[in-house]
């Protein structure tokens, strides 16, 4: 079956069976649990803020993952490895670009202070679906929900793990005076970090049940608070600004979460009338879509198109509305542009691949196969991405690599059993050379991973 990816945008959401489901993030049915969120243009805006954080720390950006957690809770986090996660309710109730960077490098702090590789070395390897599962659990048992917890332990490790995410008060200072270094090091204020500590100090005169779960894996003390104030006070780049372009891109990136995430008709009454800004237009155009009023949404994205030429992010979305109302061969010439403004990006290769392949257009098939193989050249643990190359392969008779995708596929996806399935299934298929040589050592991780 092919899942729709809508607006990258793709939610895995943890059942309590383990099952994998994806639906979109325009409206998860899913009953609660926690999900975790592609938004290309979301994706692109936080790596783009992070990629100086991470030099400045001597860390390689391309080995640096970010994830977005559906939750409305103040939290973000480190886990197996060089993965930042980051919930939805942080990034919608930051105030500026300036915020989001700050909690960024505090976390990058920890990462490159090798926090990790001494209090988490079990979860180094964790699948990202096995460590969110984690985070379910553990946010289920701090709210008191005994069953529900148990659910989400069952979908991904042992409940003696959750200690993996809690950092103790020494390395939370640590973390803190490596991330002010490097804020002052690509000269960018620390006054959104410290912004950030004080919403969090206002969090603790809660009870434990309803405190953000941020406080409870990142103990706040006075010390550290002031500590970051003194700071403020003295460093010179204390009054930098974010640049006009940063606070557009923040102003749509909040735009854009609360279009998705909010019911249509709470968006349409938030919004002005005569609120004109790119931010409301996109809202106002999402909110519209998923009412859904199509004879409303399209002008409005055309219109943003029209003012926008260049933006491939408005395409894509354009492209979305049409797929998702059944016009689908209309959906594949935006989808084709945004590719075209965009061509480095996985997720939007994905998204026009799968609309390509669903037109049932023989003549789309080899196109949609080149966007796949580009898109897991740039990010290759993405297993929708090898779920569609797959398709793409076996519509081209090519049963060989259609198997060797679905054992990748399984890989990304923590389905060990998949993987050693189809990559043998591969190796029976493919001639002597380098794709069955990468089945093999496929077939031999995959066992690996099994046995451990």
């Amino acid at each position: 079956m092919i899942w729709r990816m809508v607006s990258r945008v793709l939610c895995v959401v943890l059942a309590a069976s383990a099952l994998l489901v994806r639906t979109a993030l325009a409206h998860d049915d899913s009953g609660g649990g926690v999900s975790l969120l592609r938004d290309a243009e979301i994706e692109s805006i936080i790596r783009g803020w992070a990629t100086p954080i991470w030099l400045a720390a001597g860390l390689d950006p391309e080995a640096v993952h970010i994830y977005i957690v559906n939750d409305p809770q103040l939290n973000s986090f480190v886990a197996g490895g060089q993965n930042l996660f980051m919930n939805s309710g942080t990034l919608m109730r930051s105030e500026s670009p300036n915020q989001i960077i700050g909690i960024m490098a505090h976390e990058t702090g920890h990462m490159a202070g090798g926090h990790l590789a001494r209090s988490e070395e079990a979860l180094r390897n964790a699948t990202i679906q096995g460590i969110v599962a984690m985070v379910a659990g553990a946010a289920a048992a701090a709210a008191g929900s005994g069953q529900a917890a148990a659910a989400a332990v069952l979908a991904g490790q042992s409940m003696a793990e959750r200690s993996f995410f809690s950092f103790s008060i020494t390395q939370e200072a640590s973390a803190d005076q490596a991330a002010l270094t490097y804020l002052d090091r690509t000269h960018q204020s620390a006054r959104g970090l410290l912004q950030f500590f004080e919403i969090l100090q206002q969090e603790e005169l809660l009870s434990g049940g309803h405190q953000d779960p941020y406080l409870r894996t990142h103990p706040l003390t006075s010390q550290r608070v002031d500590y970051v104030r003194e700071h403020v006070r003295t460093s010179k780049y204390s009054e930098a600004k974010d640049s006009p372009a940063a606070l557009e891109m923040h102003q749509r990136l909040k735009a854009k979460l609360m279009a998705f995430l909010q019911p249509p008709s709470q968006v349409l009454g938030t919004l002005k009338p005569d609120d004109h800004s790119v931010a409301a237009r996109y809202a106002r155009a999402i909110a519209d879509y998923r009412t859904p009023d199509l004879g409303k949404a399209v002008p409005e994205i055309d219109a943003l198109i029209r003012d926008y030429p260049n933006d491939p992010y408005f395409r894509e979305l354009k492209g979305q509305m049409l797929f998702e109302n059944g016009r689908i061969a209309e959906a594949v010439a935006p989808y084709d542009e945004a590719v075209r403004l965009k061509p480095d990006n996985a997720l939007l290769r994905v998204e026009a691949a799968q609309v390509q392949l669903e037109t049932n257009n023989p003549a789309l098939v080899t196109k949609a196969r080149s966007n796949l193989v580009d898109a897991v050249r740039f990010e290759d643990r993405n297993p929708d991405a090898w779920h569609f190359l797959a398709i793409a392969y076996g519509r081209s008779n090519n049963m060989g690599m259609m198997a060797l995708s679905l054992a990748e596929q399984g890989m990304a996806s923590g389905d060990y059993t998949q993987a050693r399935q189809q990559a043998a299934r591969a190796l029976k298929l493919l001639p002597p050379g380098l794709a069955r040589q990468h089945a093999l050592d496929l077939q031999g991780e995959a066992k690996r991973e099994s046995d451990r």
